[in-house]
């Protein structure tokens, strides 16, 4: 009998090893669990180097929430300077490095908006936590034949926030593509995070020319600040400049060197 190998992550400790006991019931189940996004990274790891690599994440929706103190459904930012790594994140991570890993999220409660983000990571299903063990265990054998699997309620606000931000899309790759091609390497600059020297050092303009190509982008995107021309910039599909040069810190808004 092949055996499907589940790997639990959830910072819950009580959950966790609940619904780790439950699924090893089964006879075709083998489950460890994880309580943190940087534990479920080192367990692939191992796991993959051991040749026995795991077949689904169940991923807690609000991973990291209990480390940084919040109290709400979406999930947290990436810190990587406290060690936490939210559960987007971590499916993002996963469907990128380990496509052959199925992410299904687990949620206390439905959330279009969320389950939409984390498909878009790359995740096969949202399941709600108190679903029952026979629903789970459908839900990790249908994602495993490639199916996506979404609570009934949550399907039409899933389907609308798609729309919406494919729409938002849209609009972002129209604002860049009326910028020149220098304003393009400037804005793939920023989003690379590099302040206006570190963009004048990298291609060979004057800091001057920089802060005025970085007005013109801001101008015609129709934002304010470097942060935001950076956000219209990524959900245009607009990569980072290649080997960043030196650290930068956010002043007002912007970024400076």
């Amino acid at each position: 009998m092949a055996r499907i190998r589940v790997l639990v992550v959830d910072d819950h400790r009580i959950f966790a090893e609940s619904l780790a006991a439950a699924l090893a019931a089964e006879p075709d189940v083998d489950v460890s669990a994880a309580g943190s996004g940087p534990a479920a990274l080192r367990a692939l790891e191992r796991a993959a180097a051991e040749g026995r690599g795991y077949d689904v994440l169940l991923v807690d929706a609000e991973l990291g929430a209990l480390a940084t103190g919040a109290a709400h459904t979406v999930p947290v930012p990436r810190q990587e300077e406290t060690g936490v790594v939210d559960g987007i994140s971590l499916v993002a991570g996963v469907s990128s490095g380990r496509p052959a890993v199925r992410s299904v999220v687990l949620a206390e409660k439905d959330d279009p908006r969320a389950a939409a983000r984390a498909l878009q990571a790359g995740a096969s299903g949202w399941v709600a936590k108190d679903c029952s063990l026979q629903r789970l265990l459908a839900v990790i054998r249908g994602v495993l034949r490639d199916e996506t699997h979404l609570p009934p309620a949550l399907l039409t606000g899933v389907l609308r926030e798609l729309t919406a931000a494919r729409k938002h899309r849209t609009e972002s790759e129209r604002l860049v593509e009326s910028l020149t091609p220098r304003e393009r390497e400037v804005l793939r600059c920023m989003v690379a995070g590099l302040g206006r020297k570190a963009v004048a050092e990298r291609l060979f303009l004057s800091p001057h020319t920089v802060r005025t190509h970085m007005q013109n982008v801001l101008g015609k995107l129709g934002v304010h600040s470097t942060l935001a021309a950076v956000a219209l910039a990524r959900r245009a599909g607009v990569g980072p400049a290649e080997h960043p040069l030196g650290d930068v810190v956010e002043r007002g808004g912007q970024l400076a060197q």
